[in-house]
């Protein structure tokens, strides 16, 4: 990892946040060795004029936890660091944090240019409920900056990546795209989940804004639901006190909790799971029933080059085809022992599912096609398990095929 002097590693600024720096809060230490879970709903003021001067905005205090609440503070406040932003924003799912980045940047009769490889809930909010809310959507192949430079119309508010994308594992040039749009005065978000801050920063690559569905890499042990935006001080800020404050969708104190101890462990799973990628993908690589395997840590992925570029790691996912398509394909799901056939990703367990039934069932068969999910692909988050039994299992699986 890249560290500059003086500062404190990555794993170090995990485990202790900024306490290295802030040693105190106001004129009192804070000495519990673990965040807090201050669960409570709403908080008291002092006088009646100190609820006045809160609501004016004048007094920053705390007021009610949909807003902000001091263990989700702790969280903000240290994946912003992480991600090189100024501010941070956590709410309560990875859907949560696209609606409301979306809702900040755009009204109705605005419009959107994105990739056109996105989470399946993504794509269906996109095509299904913004247009009801005056708000259209253009997809377009994410591989070629140019794409979105033909894209952009004059109400234009904002393009959105997915980068590495979900199943595909296409990847676009996040600077050259935040440079077309910046041209056109157009902010960039980039959904950051399957990296996480510790293999790739969009936003010093260019991006405005960066989107985690936190329940991911960052809890790291599918037992949380939450999300996470990060960018500038007065865009967050407009982010929490207008549309979070009328939309809703803030997180509960204790997932706050939860991905603040997840965090604790990032670097180190991270790593593991991409060591464990790696050696599943080159199996699966010469495996004489997989027709390919994408992996942007093998050097057939189409893109190696700008995943060496702009990323620190290939991360934990793998897609891959079967031959014999779909059906050879739900084979190996339905006759794995050790992975779990379930949806979601970067859990310690390895998570295997069929995107084109799964994940993305809301894109149509064309759809499919257009954006290169193949009827038979299988997507596979490697977990933290003893690699030679993931490729035992696979191995026993793929045999029946």
């Amino acid at each position: 990892m890249d560290q500059k002097k003086n500062e404190p590693g990555f794993a170090t600024l995990c485990i202790h946040g900024k306490k290295h720096l802030d040693k105190h809060e106001g004129d009192q230490p804070i000495r519990a060795v673990s965040t807090p879970i201050f669960q409570s709903s709403t908080f008291a003021f002092e006088n009646a004029e100190h609820g006045a001067a809160v609501f004016r905005g004048e007094d920053p205090s705390y007021v009610y936890t949909r807003l902000g609440n001091p263990t989700q503070t702790a969280l903000e406040t240290e994946m912003a660091y992480l991600e090189k932003g100024e501010a941070a924003l956590a709410l309560a799912s990875g859907m949560a944090a696209a609606t409301t980045a979306v809702l900040t940047c755009c009204r109705a009769g605005d419009h959107i240019v994105a990739g056109d490889t996105l989470y399946g809930g993504t794509h269906q909010l996109f095509t299904q409920t913004l247009p009801r809310f005056g708000i259209t959507v253009t997809e377009v192949p994410a591989q070629d900056p140019a794409n979105f430079a033909a894209a952009i119309q004059d109400n234009t508010k904002l393009i959105y990546l997915e980068t590495p994308a979900n199943p595909t594992l296409v990847l676009t040039d996040i600077a050259a795209v935040a440079e077309i749009a910046h041209a056109r005065g157009i902010p960039v978000l980039v959904d950051n989940t399957f990296c996480t801050p510790y293999l790739q920063n969009p936003l010093e690559l260019g991006a405005d804004i960066v989107m985690h569905s936190a329940t991911k890499y960052i809890g790291g042990h599918g037992d949380t639901v939450a999300g996470i935006l990060v960018g500038r001080q007065d865009w967050i800020m407009t982010a929490r006190m207008e549309t979070l404050r009328d939309v809703g969708g803030c997180i509960s104190p204790f997932n706050a909790w939860l991905l603040l101890r997840g965090l604790k462990t990032l670097p180190v799973r991270m790593d593991r799971h991409m060591a464990n990628a790696t050696e599943v993908a080159q199996f699966l690589a010469y495996h004489p029933k997989v027709d390919q395997v994408i992996f942007p840590g093998l050097k057939t992925h189409p893109q190696y080059a700008l995943a060496r570029r702009q990323q620190r790691g290939p991360g934990g996912m793998i897609s891959f085809l079967v031959k014999g398509g779909r059906e050879a394909g739900r084979v190996v799901m339905d006759n794995v022992k050790l992975c779990t056939l379930a949806v979601s990703l970067g859990d310690v367990d390895t998570l295997i599912e069929h995107p084109a039934t799964m994940t993305h069932s809301t894109y149509s068969e064309d759809e499919l096609r257009q954006v290169g999910i193949d009827p038979g692909m299988v997507r596979l988050s490697v977990g933290l398990e003893n690699v030679e039994d993931i490729v035992g299992d696979l191995r026993q699986a793929l045999a029946l095929v």
